[in-house]
């Protein structure tokens, strides 16, 4: 067993991790199951905890039930064939955008140039006839952007702006770079970083929560950029204590303009202290001092959003009746009071950044999904055709590659009868649980079929085989819809 311990995760290697469970540890990812109930209509990836793992998803679930703003980004490197595995993260992506996310994708060409090394030509060939035409299939809306990072200006101004802000001692510490590694290379996770934080740029509405899903291998990006969002920003939102044991809000901002500090202590109503580099907001909030301060946020779509929250802390303060208040509800009433004070203190921070050329981002959310195995064991191989099933393979081909893939039954049918299935260990069922079978109750029901010796491979192989051909099938005629449809799409090409 591979001892992730020990290595470092590399995004430009095929990961085989086989327990997740340390990522918790050494990574500082958080299980996703805690945040499931969280989720309206969750996906069929969390309910059947192929996504195991997040980063900060509170603040995207919080979005999505609150309808405050939240986009999805993601992006491909155009290096061959598109298969299932690419299919998961698209299969997030819009499903992230049919719950309200503004979506962003990028085709990583600067990777695949400088990583890769393949031409411009090849990267925008592959790019388009790969990835993008498969993404508008699988139910991209045409309200989002997808980009090529050799044609997006706002990325590649970005990249070089982070580029300031980090040094090859921390990249070296993150992938392993040594004096070996290209300076394109080096540029290109500069880049995807960019990629990352481009959705929160004033051109797109503003600090925001931004989700990437991705593959635990991919982790090392979300780390760099999580840092990097903290170092450009201009300022800094802290809650701190008094010496009697009280709470306030104080905005550090080391370096930022003293007029900057100016405007931003004008735009706090009460009690606010300003120093050299920091502001301490120390007026005891109440829905008073909330009705004032939401005016101060600029953006009508965000100061309405804010002022139906601070209704919503009224109606309930109303309701429960002032003289009848238990401890608790004047716990609650206070804790939604302190919250959304500090959100709109965050607002009206990134407002004043961006007035005085600064950044405000938040550190982006992660989730983190299984790998599928190969469909002969093992890991799953682009450069191996018969360890995956791309998306546009011969929909019969596919189907004969399903009933040739390694299943978790036993040797002899007698066994398999006797002593059950391992559907766990079975590359088959994992084709039905990733993708082929949407009804919870029907995949459980042949996992129990299995497990109990009811069910035999065979029959199991020749539904996989059936529904992957009829699903083949289907995506590549809505893959030449697509292509009809490019034009109508918001892409950016390298010029």
């Amino acid at each position: 067993m591979r001892d992730i311990m020990d290595n470092k995760l590399d995004p430009w290697s095929s990961s085989n991790i086989t327990d997740y469970s340390k990522l918790f540890e050494e990574f500082g990812i958080s299980p996703f199951e805690n945040i499931l109930p969280e989720i309206p209509s969750p996906h069929k990836y969390m309910r059947r905890r192929i996504i195991f793992g997040h980063r900060d998803y509170e603040q995207i679930a919080e979005a999505m039930r609150t309808g405050a703003p939240f986009s999805v980004m993601d992006g491909f490197m155009p290096s061959g064939k598109v298969h299932l595995g690419h299919k998961m993260v698209m299969d997030q992506i819009v499903w992230h955008q049919e719950k309200g996310a503004s979506a962003f994708v990028g085709i990583a060409d600067r990777e695949a140039f400088s990583v890769r090394g393949f031409s411009w030509q090849k990267c925008r060939e592959i790019g388009v006839e790969e990835y993008i035409l498969s993404l508008i299939a699988l139910g991209f809306k045409p309200e989002g952007l997808i980009y090529f990072q050799s044609g997006c200006g706002s990325v590649k101004d970005l990249a070089f702006e982070l580029g300031a802000k980090v040094n090859f001692s921390e990249l070296s510490a993150i992938y392993g770079f040594s004096g070996e590694t290209s300076l394109s290379h080096m540029l290109s996770v500069a880049t995807q970083a960019a990629d990352i934080l481009q959705p929160q740029l004033e051109e797109f509405g503003g600090s925001k929560p931004v989700v990437v899903p991705v593959g635990p291998d991919q982790d090392p990006h979300l780390r760099l950029t999580r840092g990097l969002a903290g170092k450009m920003n201009m300022f800094r939102v802290e809650e701190r204590e008094t010496a009697e044991g009280g709470k306030y809000l104080s905005v550090r901002g080391k370096g930022a303009p003293r007029e900057a500090l100016q405007e931003l202590k004008k735009r706090i109503p009460g009690k606010v202290k300003l120093y050299e580099e920091h502001i301490d907001v120390l007026q005891t909030p109440d829905y008073a001092f909330l009705e004032r301060f939401v005016l101060q946020i600029n953006q009508p779509e965000r100061r309405n959003y804010f002022m139906t929250q601070i209704q919503e802390i009224a109606t309930f303060a109303n309701a429960a009746k002032p003289p009848e208040f238990s401890e608790y509800e004047k716990y609650f009433v206070f804790k939604r009071v302190w919250k959304t004070t500090g959100k709109i203190l965050e607002e009206v921070v990134a407002e004043v950044a961006a007035e005085f050329d600064g950044y405000a981002f938040i550190p982006p959310a992660s989730t983190y999904h299984r790998f599928m195995s190969g469909l002969q064991g093992g890991k799953m191989s682009s450069s191996i055709p018969d360890s995956h099933i791309a998306l546009t393979d011969d929909p019969k081909e596919g189907a004969k590659k399903v009933k040739r893939a390694k299943t978790g039954g036993c040797i002899t049918l007698e066994e398999q009868k006797k002593l059950g299935g391992k559907p766990d260990e079975c590359s088959v069922f994992e084709l039905m649980l990733f993708h082929l079978i949407e009804d919870d109750e029907e995949l459980l029901e042949i996992r129990e079929e299995c497990i109990y010796g009811t069910r035999m491979c065979g029959s199991c192989k020749q539904l996989a085989a059936e529904k992957m051909q009829e699903f083949l099938k289907d995506h590549q005629e809505k893959r030449e819809l697509a292509r009809e449809q490019l034009d109508e799409y918001r892409i950016i090409y390298k010029k």
